[in-house]
């Protein structure tokens, strides 16, 4: 595989990691926030929080779960990120802090 399509796909992956992030820090801080009981602060019948105990089947710790292993694999991927990008890193920083 050519240097610029593994450098592509690792980019592409990890911005989808991070939406994955976003998304499930998104769904455990506003429809299933801690302490709640599974009352969501967005969902609501107009009279009173709705119990929602779940989001497609799964609870705030199933969520939590999932935002994890975005985690993970997200700074998985920034370490491959940085390592293929490494000569370029150290030449940046020899052009700014000069060679020493």
């Amino acid at each position: 595989m050519k240097r610029n399509t593994l450098s592509f796909t690792i980019d592409l992956l990890a911005f989808t990691a991070c939406i994955g992030l976003i998304t499930t820090a998104f769904i455990m801080r506003f429809i299933l926030p801690p302490g709640s009981g599974g009352r969501g602060r967005l969902l609501h019948d107009g009279r009173g929080a709705e119990h929602i105990k779940t989001l497609l089947s799964m609870g705030r710790h199933d969520w939590g779960d999932i935002h994890f292993y975005f985690a993970i694999s997200f700074v998985l991927l920034l370490t491959i990120h940085l390592t293929l990008h490494f000569d370029w890193i150290k030449n940046t920083c020899k052009k700014l802090f000069g060679s020493a």
